[in-house]
């Protein structure tokens, strides 16, 4: 039950959105091109961030690139 606690899970790295064009989705309202934001969890296709509306939420790797 890894999603009940996420909000307060340390922060795995951070990532700077490069786009938020999505080609089936509208994330643009959730994600700003140039931000940097705190990564809670990991899979294969999706990261799971805080977002603009401060809560936990999956986007694909496609929109971030890691932040060094």
């Amino acid at each position: 039950m890894i999603h009940l606690n996420w909000e307060e899970r340390e922060t795995i790295k951070r990532l700077k959105c490069v786009h938020a064009d999505a080609k089936k989705f509208i994330v643009d309202n959730k994600l700003t091109p140039g931000k940097v934001y705190d990564v809670k969890n990991e899979t294969d296709e999706f990261y799971f961030i805080i977002d603009n509306s401060e809560r936990i939420a999956g986007f694909r790797k496609e929109y971030f690139e890691e932040v060094k």
